[in-house]
C-alpha cells in the first residue's frame, strides 16, 4: 500500500475496529511452471505477456490442453443443448461458427455450460422443448429469475492526506490491485443498521490522474502536476438481494448476428439497495475522516443502475428442492442429470465480494463430482 492507504488502513484499525487491506490478486511473485513473477508494469486490463497473473487461457486452458485429451474449439457460439428421443438426456451441442456462419453439432456423454450466468441461461431458455416449453430444466419456473449484480460505487468518500504528495505516476512502481475495506455493516458483532439488511465492502486506494490545469510548461509543468497531496477514494460495493421478478426471458423479436435469439432483461434495484448508497457516503467519510483525511468529499450516484458491476449471479439457482431450484448441490441441473450449469448461474446470493474465486470452487468441486460419476456409470 502506499503511505496514505497505509496511514488509513492503521488509523482506521486502531479509531474504529476496521479493517482495511490490500486487496488480493492471483499475480505471481515467484517464477512459476514457466510464468515470470509480476514485474509491476501496471496495464494488467490490457494482457500480460509475462504469463504473471492467473487467466484460463495460459493456466487451466493450457494444463487441460497439455494433457492430449481436450480439443479446443475457437469462434462457436453455442446455441441450444440437444437432447434424446425422451427428452431426459443431454446428447450434445449445437453451435453457430463466426466466421463460417456454419451450424454444426456435438455429441457428448455430458454437457457443462459455462458461459456466464446470462450466457449460460440464454442458451438453456434457447434449448426449449415441446416437453419443456419455457426452457430446458425450468420444471421449477426458477430458470431465468433471480438475477442479482453487485451494487458498484454507489456511494463512497474520497479524502485529501496533505502530508503525502502524490507520487501515483512518478515514484513508485504500479500494481495490479488496490485496497480493499472488509464488509462491516450487520455482520457478527459489527454495526448494524435498521436501514437495510446484509451489506456492502469498499474498494479503491490512491487514485491516479494528472493535474491538467497545472501552471508551467516542459519540465516545470512535469513536476508541478505532483504539487498536490495524494487522494484516497473508497468506493462501495453492495450486495444485491435475489427478488424473482429480476428476471431474463427470450426477446421473440431479436437475434444477434448469429441469428440466435437474444435475452430481454428486466431488473431494477430494490429498496434494500437504494438504503444502501448513502450509508455507503457516511461511513466511506466516517473511515477517511479517522484516518485524518481533508476535504472528505462524500458521494452518491442514486441513479446507479444493475449492469455496471458486471458480476452477473443467479438465473438458475441451487437447491435441494426441485420444485424451487433449477441447480442441486453438484450444479446438475434436477431435471436433465447429465447436463450441468458451472458458473455463477447457480448463486442463491450475491455477497458483497468479487465472485470469481468462488465460481471457480465450485466448478472444480463439482468437475470433480461429474468425474466420480462417469466412472461409475451414471452418467
Amino acid at each position: 500500500m502506499t503511505c496514505a492507504e497505509t496511514q488509513l488502513s492503521r488509523r482506521v484499525k486502531s479509531a474504529l475496529g476496521r479493517t482495511i487491506t490490500i486487496g488480493r490478486t492471483a499475480n505471481l511473485t515467484v517464477p512459476l511452471n514457466g510464468r515470470s513473477a509480476c514485474h509491476y508494469c501496471g496495464p494488467c486490463e490490457r494482457g500480460c505477456v509475462t504469463r504473471s497473473y492467473f487467466n484460463a487461457a495460459f493456466t487451466t486452458v493450457a494444463d487441460a490442453m497439455a494433457t492430449g485429451r481436450c480439443t479446443l474449439l475457437t469462434n462457436a457460439m453455442v446455441s441450444q443443448v440437444m437432447m434424446d428421443a425422451n427428452h431426459r438426456r443431454a446428447v450434445g451441442i449445437r453451435y453457430v461458427d463466426r466466421l463460417s456462419r456454419q451450424t454444426y453439432e456435438l455429441r457428448a456423454r455430458a454437457v457443462v455450460l459455462c458461459a456466464q450466468s446470462l450466457e449460460s441461461v440464454r442458451i438453456l431458455l434457447n434449448s426449449r422443448t415441446p416437453q419443456q416449453p419455457t426452457g430446458l430444466a425450468n420444471s421449477s419456473g426458477a430458470l431465468g429469475r433471480y438475477l442479482m449484480d453487485h451494487l458498484w460505487v454507489a456511494g463512497g468518500a474520497e479524502g485529501e492526506f496533505p502530508e503525502f504528495p502524490d507520487r501515483h505516476h512518478f515514484n513508485r512502481p504500479s500494481r495490479p490491485n488496490g485496497i480493499y475495506a472488509i464488509r462491516l455493516r450487520n455482520t457478527a458483532g459489527g454495526p448494524r443498521s435498521k436501514e437495510f439488511v446484509r451489506g456492502y465492502g469498499f474498494q479503491g486506494g490512491e487514485r491516479g490522474g494528472f493535474n491538467l490545469t497545472a501552471p508551467g510548461f516542459g519540465a516545470d509543468w512535469k513536476k508541478s502536476l505532483q504539487d498536490r497531496p495524494a487522494v484516497v477514494v473508497l468506493n462501495g460495493f453492495g450486495e444485491c438481494l435475489p427478488y424473482r421478478d429480476n428476471s431474463v426471458e427470450i426477446d421473440p423479436g431479436t437475434v444477434d448476428a448469429y441469428g440466435i435469439p437474444v435475452l430481454r432483461i428486466n431488473m431494477a434495484w430494490g429498496d434494500n439497495e437504494r438504503r444502501m448508497i448513502p450509508d455507503m457516503a457516511v461511513t466511506a467519510a466516517e473511515m477517511l475522516e479517522a484516518a485524518g483525511a481533508k476535504n472528505v468529499r462524500p458521494f452518491t450516484v442514486l441513479d446507479r443502475v444493475p449492469g455496471y458491476g458486471i458480476h452477473e449471479l443467479g438465473l438458475a439457482r441451487m437447491g435441494d428442492d426441485p420444485k424451487t431450484s433449477v441447480l442441486d448441490q453438484f450444479q446438475r441441473t434436477h431435471d436433465v442429470p447429465n447436463l450441468c450449469v458451472m458458473d455463477a448461474a447457480g448463486f442463491v446470493s450475491s455477497a458483497c465480494q468479487n465472485p470469481t474465486l468462488t465460481i471457480m470452487a465450485l466448478a472444480v468441486r463439482s468437475t470433480e463430482h461429474l468425474l466420480g460419476e462417469m466412472k461409475r456409470g451414471n452418467v
